[in-house]
């Protein structure tokens, strides 16, 4: 047997062998390269727009949008609950929401840019639960007559009312969170995008 084809067969092996590892090499140095063009977690959570169509919201109904991993609550409030607001303000702590979060744009007693249309944060702000949509007026668990409609937080007893507004002598000491937000037409809200930067 000739040292040739010993010397050939090793050579074949040794390139074959070599080549699998530089191949896996690559691989190795591509995957984590290419995954570093993807958003990271981080900036997934800070939160890119997050649009809904609000066309089919009907009066009195709720949806709920995630946005930055937040709940976020959509009410096309009725008449009879934009007519009731005023009537409220003796009864909350911020009725005019003067040291509540909420966008420059957001004035009023409606809170939002269209008043049928309330847009926050659903996060209690005492300590971050989520409060239960309550519409019904008069409800006896929370209020009777005082009670026109809003938001219960069930883990501590806050109250708001249906623009967001923290009644008095509850734990949370602010109104709902208002968050940036727009609108692409009539119908596509976008939460994420001051209206003034848009």
């Amino acid at each position: 047997m000739s040292s040739d084809g010993v010397n050939s067969g090793r050579r074949k092996f040794l390139t074959a062998a070599t080549s699998v590892v530089g191949v896996a090499g690559a691989v190795g140095i591509a995957v984590p390269f290419l995954g570093s063009w993807n958003p990271s977690a981080r900036a997934k959570a800070a939160g890119a727009p997050v649009k809904a169509d609000v066309s089919k919201l009907e009066p009195g109904q709720m949806v709920v949008v995630e946005w930055r991993g937040k709940p976020v609550y959509v009410v096309n409030r009725t008449e009879a609950q934009l007519e009731e607001l005023p009537k409220l303000n003796s009864l909350l702590k911020d009725p005019d929401s003067l040291i509540s979060e909420q966008p420059p744009y957001i004035t009023g007693i409606d809170r939002s840019l269209l008043p049928n249309l309330l847009v926050v944060v659903g996060l209690c702000t005492h300590l971050g639960c989520a409060p239960k949509y309550r519409p019904e007026v008069g409800a006896a668990d929370l209020g009777g007559a005082d009670w026109q409609g809003g938001f219960f937080c069930p883990c501590h007893g806050s109250k708001f009312d249906m623009s967001g507004r923290v009644y008095s002598g509850v734990p949370a000491s602010t109104n709902l969170v208002v968050p940036p937000y727009t609108f692409e037409g009539d119908e596509v809200l976008v939460i994420g995008v001051d209206a003034e930067a848009a």
